[in-house]
């Protein structure tokens, strides 16, 4: 009898997901659940505000790879699951399977006061392209870049990213001699800004902003915004522009399940990716909360090894094998400013930085070319 297993999201760990499942079993039948058939390359968007790259360079239809391995693309959005996670409820009717992978990503805890007042820099193709627009709008002024995390999820944060618009964006407004109209400044409640990224990237990167002038405003509990202003227990600063990134949680449907929550409202899953007490219900990628040190990344590396394991213990447990695959706990990731590219690397064995070089910038931007080659 053929198993049917459902794969939740069109991001980096479902795609994942799908090309391991479907390498190990020619005549799985594959349902894949998400709102959109495309897959937004989210790590290059850092390049949409300042013209390196443009939405549709970013923005992959799937039809192809759907075909070609086979997949039966539903185009719903995921409202619940039941049946001890047998069927999965979506907008457009019920979905049974044999077992299921989640990796319909994370959401954004939009709940600071004023918050509209900020663009979100990782909230897709819209949130960039309207940077984009409003700074070649600008002829001066402030610019404020910052992030926060989900206290009590502290690897639910995305601060990377923030790191290269700023520098990207800093290095862009030089390159148009236009950098002496505007202040940039940096800001984060945390008094050791990327500190997941070890010691010495948190030094290196303090005094990369040193070096190009970029004030900071660290430590300091977030209170909110007005509509040109950033407000802090700290104290509080103009701002004529302010790129903000939250904190992350669970997806809104996960209400409506009997799943396992962590306290900062993702999936709690063990080191199987398998979700705490369910049955074949398996988690990759920003929708869970995995065991491992305290520096474990939320970023498309980790989700794409989060996505093997989950695919391999899946099946193996379909097979009536013993599930025993575990990740690797690795944080890679080159902090890109648009012309150089600061290498930095994390495992449990320890950790290394590269200085910023030309070499690196490229070496991003290779990457990007050679991923998304699977999925044209």
């Amino acid at each position: 009898m053929t198993q049917r297993i459902t794969v939740v999201g069109a991001g980096f760990g479902a795609l994942t997901a799908v090309r391991k499942l479907r390498g190990m079993d020619a005549g799985l039948q594959i349902d894949l659940v998400a709102p959109k058939p495309e897959f937004v390359y989210y790590p290059g968007t850092i390049w949409i505000p300042t013209g390196l790259r443009k939405p549709e360079d970013l923005v992959i239809p799937l039809d192809n790879f759907f075909r070609r391995q086979n997949v039966s693309y539903h185009q719903a959005e995921a409202t619940g699951l039941s049946e001890d996670g047998r069927t999965l409820h979506t907008s457009a009717g019920d979905v049974p399977n044999d077992g299921i992978i989640i990796a319909s990503g994370g959401r954004f805890m939009r709940k600071l006061p004023g918050i509209e007042h900020a663009l979100v820099p990782c909230g897709g193709i819209p949130a960039t392209t309207e940077i984009r627009d409003r700074l070649r709008a600008m002829e001066g002024g402030t610019i404020a870049f910052g992030f926060a995390g989900n206290p009590k999820e502290p690897s639910a944060m995305r601060g990377g990213p923030v790191f290269e618009f700023l520098f990207g964006i800093d290095t862009w407004l030089r390159q148009q001699g236009r950098r002496e109209r505007f202040e940039l400044v940096f800001f984060t409640p945390a008094p050791k800004p990327g500190a997941r990224l070890g010691e010495k990237a948190v030094d290196g990167l303090l005094r990369e902003m040193a070096k190009r002038d970029i004030r900071t405003h660290l430590g300091h509990k977030m209170k909110g915004f007005e509509a040109n202003k950033v407000v802090t227990e700290g104290g509080e600063f103009e701002a004529d522009l302010i790129l903000f990134m939250p904190g992350m949680t669970g997806n809104k449907w996960f209400d409506d399940t009997s799943l396992a929550r962590s306290p900062g409202g993702m999936l709690q899953a063990n080191a199987l990716c398998q979700v705490e007490g369910a049955d074949k219900v398996y988690v990759a990628g920003d929708s869970g909360s995995f065991p491992g040190p305290d520096w474990l990344p939320k970023q498309a590396h980790m989700a794409d090894l989060q996505a093997e394991a989950a695919a391999q213990n899946l099946l193996a447990e379909l097979a009536g094998k013993v599930a025993d695959r575990t990740f690797k706990a690795e944080l890679m990731c080159i902090v890109d400013s648009r012309n150089k590219g600061i290498f930095i690397s994390r495992t449990e064995k320890g950790g290394r930085v590269l200085p910023g070089s030309v070499f690196f910038h490229w070496v991003k931007r290779g990457f990007e070319w050679w991923y998304l080659r699977q999925y044209r």
